[in-house]
């Protein structure tokens, strides 16, 4: 299926969905999905449950993969995904009668994670690229100490991988030596307890016990992310079965992001809220 077809699909299914097509149960909201929107998902939960304490809901990050997996088979209302739904995913859940519209809550940067105590600032998208095919395997080809570097990679079914793997990697393999980790919270760890480790993440998993690198004398924030001039940037998405009803639960959810108490606890999370107030 073409991505013109899709987006098509996605209006149409879209306004279907306003007059009724998309059905949930209004007193219980089921999430799947990404670990990087994971954290939004749950601080939009605990925002929404303490307005409406007769609804239930929870939040799973198994990947974005997964988060489309679970939408396909009907067993979430909403998929998280770090990453837009993939032509076979959306052929997939169409041939089971699901109807999957994107809503984009926040934007992302990846910043290059390293240690606090790694004198390195600043890397090239080029530099990043071959530190992770395994062409650069020690800091001192890169103005550091002469120490061999530990790779650290987001596993393959996340949507983080995958951006990663567009943005940066241009599609080439990543090498034989790389350690994958199964969320952003432990590329996060890793890097605390290894002092030669490198590794990406979502902006909200930075704090002072990781370094975020420059990238191309870019840093990562709400600015360079918001204008597109840091090189490693994306939106992140919260996918339904169609436009939510208006007025029900997952609707009234799906939309936090666009009122000032969204945009407000997107920013203390570290995203970047689609919003200004």
């Amino acid at each position: 299926m073409s991505i013109r077809k899709k987006l098509c699909g996605l209006v149409l299914f879209g306004v279907l969905g306003i007059f009724g097509i998309a059905k949930a149960d209004n007193n219980k909201i089921v999430i799947d999905g990404s670990t990087t929107v994971g954290p939004i998902a749950k601080a939009f939960a605990e925002y929404y449950m303490g307005k409406h304490p007769n609804v239930n809901i929870t939040v799973s990050e198994s990947g974005s993969g997964n988060g489309a997996k679970s939408l396909i088979n009907n067993t979430c209302q909403i998929a998280d995904m770090s990453r837009f739904m993939k032509d076979k995913e959306f052929k997939a859940a169409v041939n089971k009668g699901i109807m999957p519209v994107a809503h984009v809550v926040a934007m992302d940067g990846l910043p290059v994670l390293v240690h606090p105590s790694n004198p390195i600032k600043n890397l090239t998208i080029k530099q990043v690229h071959d530190i992770y095919t395994g062409a650069i395997t020690n800091w001192s080809k890169v103005g550091g100490p002469n120490r061999p570097i530990v790779v650290i990679s987001r596993d393959t079914n996340s949507g983080t991988y995958e951006t990663f793997m567009k943005l940066v990697m241009k599609k080439d393999k990543i090498g034989k030596k790389v350690e994958y980790v199964g969320s952003n919270g432990a590329v996060k760890a890793r890097i605390q307890s290894t002092p030669l480790a490198i590794g990406y993440a979502g902006l909200g998993f930075v704090d002072r016990t990781v370094k975020p690198l420059t990238i191309n004398n870019i840093p990562a924030t709400a600015e360079t992310v918001t204008s597109g001039i840091y090189p490693i940037s994306r939106p992140l998405f919260m996918f339904t079965n169609g436009y939510p009803k208006l007025g029900t639960a997952v609707h009234q959810f799906v939309t936090i992001h666009l009122t000032k108490e969204g945009q407000s606890i997107i920013k203390q999370i570290g995203f970047v809220p689609v919003t200004k107030y």
